[in-house]
């Protein structure tokens, strides 16, 4: 004999009063298990670096407020603000941690030995200790290298093409940069080849930007250098463009951004592309790969860009043969 239970009818008040129960629930849960990923940066970047980054994560099918989410922390130029900043994104259970320079890194690994940490970009990590090889980093910290301690060569070339009689020049970076350091070292044997003087000019913020310019004009620096530094601020940049100018100094920087906005030229990796290629890693990781076992990455792409309007103002003719190896030529 089969028995069969009486199935009991549910008014539709009913039905629409479960569902907005279980709505608010579900999305609950969701909400709790999006990954959110921590960015950790002495300074903010520009916004076409963050923007890459979310282009290359949508691409993988990552789209934020959705099923990924971000936490974004700037040190306002202020490297003894980042432990804390790395300590709470700790507590705040990031996924990830990405980040530029040693600083932040070094910040992040000392906060978390687990939380996988990501370089954007990394002038030398396995000089500053931040990975045992780019082929096997070990630890938990991986991502891309923008190896430029090793491009000085190239970039006393380039100046040295365009600034008539060149023979010395000023290197600005932050008192407490590895890179900058790193840069120099790596920069002695070019410089002695092309018979140039190097100057370091180290900064402790935008404070005595002004005082390093008049020290260069006094040193007769006929131009100069800013590498890679996460240290400066959009309005720093500014302000370093500017008394370049004032000073008439012919400048070269490390990345495009300071020739948008009136650097005389720029060389060095794509940021863009590399930030673009970081979201690569984060999506290896999140699903499930070890940052120890990925190989970092050294750049693919550089980019070379003349502001034709700031060599006018410095009356300075830039050779054809550069001209035709710019990437982008501003005019």
């Amino acid at each position: 004999m089969s028995y069969q239970v009486p199935m009991r009818r549910i008014g539709l008040p009913v039905i629409l009063a479960l569902s907005l129960f279980a709505a608010p629930l579900a999305n609950a849960q969701q909400v709790g298990q999006i990954p959110r990923i921590g960015f950790l940066r002495t300074a903010a970047p520009p916004e076409s670096y963050i923007e890459a980054f979310r282009q290359g994560l949508k691409e993988r099918g990552y789209i934020e407020g959705k099923n990924i989410a971000f936490e974004y922390r700037w040190a306002g130029g202020r490297t003894d603000q980042l432990p804390e900043l790395a300590a709470e994104l700790v507590r705040l259970k990031v996924d990830v941690v990405v980040i530029e320079g040693a600083p932040p890194a070094l910040a992040a690994r000392k906060a978390s030995i687990t939380i996988p940490i990501v370089m954007a970009s990394s002038g030398d990590p396995v000089g500053t200790g931040l990975i045992a090889s780019l082929a096997r980093p070990g630890g938990n910290i991986t991502g891309l290298t923008s190896i430029n301690a090793q491009l000085g060569g190239k970039i006393l070339e380039l100046l040295k093409e365009v600034v008539p009689n060149l023979t010395h020049v000023a290197v600005l970076g932050p008192m407490d940069s590895l890179l900058h350091d790193l840069f120099l070292k790596n920069t002695e044997a070019p410089a002695r080849a092309l018979g140039l003087k190097l100057t370091s000019l180290r900064f402790r913020g935008p404070n005595n930007f002004e005082s390093l310019f008049r020290r260069a004009t006094k040193e007769r620096a006929n131009a100069l250098y800013v590498p890679v530094t996460p240290f400066t601020s959009p309005a720093h940049r500014k302000q370093i463009v500017e008394l370049a100018a004032k000073s008439r100094l012919p400048a070269i920087y490390g990345t495009r951004d300071w020739a948008d906005i009136g650097g005389l030229i720029s060389y060095g990796a794509d940021r863009i592309d590399m930030y673009r290629r970081a979201a690569t890693y984060v999506d290896k990781i999140l699903k499930g790969a070890k940052p120890a076992d990925l190989p970092v990455e050294q750049p693919t792409k550089f980019e070379l860009v003349i502001n034709l309007k700031t060599a006018k103002a410095l009356r300075l003719t830039i050779p054809q043969t550069i001209l035709l190896q710019a990437d982008q030529v501003i005019e």
